[in-house]
């Protein structure tokens, strides 16, 4: 009974918001939503171009680099993409999206080509350490536009959209980038994608409506958000529910990013330009599922179905399809390995969307939906700087990238027990008062 109660208050919450907001025309919300799906694709060709230039034995020989440093220079952007999450969230919920973004968007476009003109191991990581530390600002920004911007029935396909950018990032990223080290060189790589990048910018400034907050908004702001403590969201089992599905999630899909391509390569004997057409198909198959699997769920909550329980299970669906990552790992022949590899991170797609709608957008309170999205993108982070240095440990010791796979596989079935135990609208971040009055969240 508390938690039907919990979920009609939320259910208010939401509509109350949704009449109160001033939001853009439909036409003018999905063009910016189009706009910042591709923000989420640059942001991640940008931080997962890495990966294709440490399968390049020229680079791994200019560098002499090890396993291990192959892994720690995949994990330097995660380490300072992680640290700069919460205050990334938190400067998005004060400051807005626009210009907080654009700057940030120029400073890691820049490092990016950068990249390219460096000649020592301590300037490349420097350079990674920049853009992760930009780029931080990525999704919590964008999950703040679309809670402003998009109605419960509208968030799976809007996320499923926004998911997309940073699934096809690194599907379009592996092979331009092998595509530009083939024909050209890794620097070369680097150079372009970061100045192409910028181009980027010139529609941002043109279409999005300047959201800097005047002084008095922001004192309100800062008034609105003290209604929920930060007490109250590391107290909250939704959030902790959130961070653990989410490195989870995150584990898989950045171990692909990462180690892939080398992957492929070392171990399955592709040429670099097939390791980044299969790395390819992975990342597309999983970012079509992900909008279609939010689409569905939107379509099924539209019909009057509960929109926890609905998002719940696409999210355990996911979880356990992904677990077909582990058959890929021991099948006998390429063919079959490369289905595995394919069909495992699609069916992960499933998670996508609906696990971050939950986690970010329908049990929180939208004063906060910025500081809540840096937290959980703390642990997202975290879960990329330990795949790929983890994962390059465990290959130093094994010899072999199944124990790496195993390890994902244990994680996986982590994140399909944390979404049926913690996503409970009564254990989400609690609204206190405010101005002598009570708002409930």
């Amino acid at each position: 009974m508390g938690g039907t109660q919990s979920l009609i208050k939320l259910k208010r919450n939401k509509q109350m918001e949704t009449s109160n907001s001033v939001r853009p025309g439909m036409a003018s919300r999905w063009a910016v939503l189009a706009l910042l799906a591709l923000g989420v694709l640059i942001s991640f060709v940008d931080r997962t171009s890495i990966s294709s230039t440490l399968a390049d034995p020229g680079f791994v020989q200019h560098f002499a680099l090890t396993d291990i440093d192959r892994g720690w220079i995949n994990a330097a952007f995660f380490w300072s993409y992680g640290v700069f999450q919460v205050p990334m969230g938190w400067v998005a919920d004060r400051y807005g999206v626009k210009w907080p973004y654009a700057i940030s968007f120029a400073l890691w476009c820049i490092a990016t080509a950068l990249m390219g003109a460096v000649t020592a191991l301590a300037s490349l990581v420097v350079m990674r350490l920049i853009i992760g530390m930009a780029e931080a600002i990525v999704i919590p920004a964008s999950y703040r536009w679309i809670r402003n911007n998009f109605d419960e029935s509208q968030n799976g396909l809007a996320v499923g959209i926004l998911a997309m950018g940073n699934k096809f990032g690194p599907a379009i990223g592996a092979p331009v980038g092998a595509w530009f080290i083939v024909n050209y060189s890794w620097k070369m790589m680097f150079i372009a994608t970061g100045l192409v990048g910028l181009l980027w910018l010139i529609p941002w400034l043109l279409m999005v409506r300047n959201d800097l907050p005047t002084k008095a908004a922001l004192t309100q702001a800062n008034r609105s958000a003290r209604t929920v403590t930060f007490g109250s969201i590391l107290s909250s089992p939704v959030v902790w529910g959130g961070m653990v599905t989410n490195f989870c999630y995150g584990y898989f899909t950045f171990y692909c990013m990462t180690w892939m391509p080398s992957y492929l390569v070392e171990q399955r004997g592709l040429s670099i330009t097939r390791s980044g057409l299969f790395t390819f198909f992975s990342f597309a198959g999983i970012a079509i599922v992900a909008a279609v699997a939010g689409w569905a769920a939107d379509r099924i909550i539209a019909r009057g179905h509960n929109p926890i329980t609905v998002r719940k299970v696409f999210t355990i669906a996911g979880f356990i399809g992904g677990c077909t990552v582990l058959f890929g790992a021991y099948a006998p022949t390429l063919q079959m390995a490369l289905f595995w590899n394919v069909l495992s991170l699609s069916l992960l797609g499933f998670v996508t969307a609906n696990n971050l709608v939950l986690s970010r957008l329908t049990l929180i309170p939208k004063q906060t939906i910025g500081l809540v999205t840096g937290v959980q993108q703390l642990a997202t982070s975290l879960a990329g700087g330990v795949a790929a240095s983890l994962s390059g440990w465990l290959l130093h010791v094994s010899g072999s990238y199944d124990l790496p796979m195993m390890v994902i596989l244990g994680f996986l079935v982590v994140g399909a027990l944390a979404t049926a135990i913690l996503y409970r609208p009564e254990w989400a971040p609690k609204v206190t008062e405010s101005h002598g009055s009570l708002r409930r969240a």
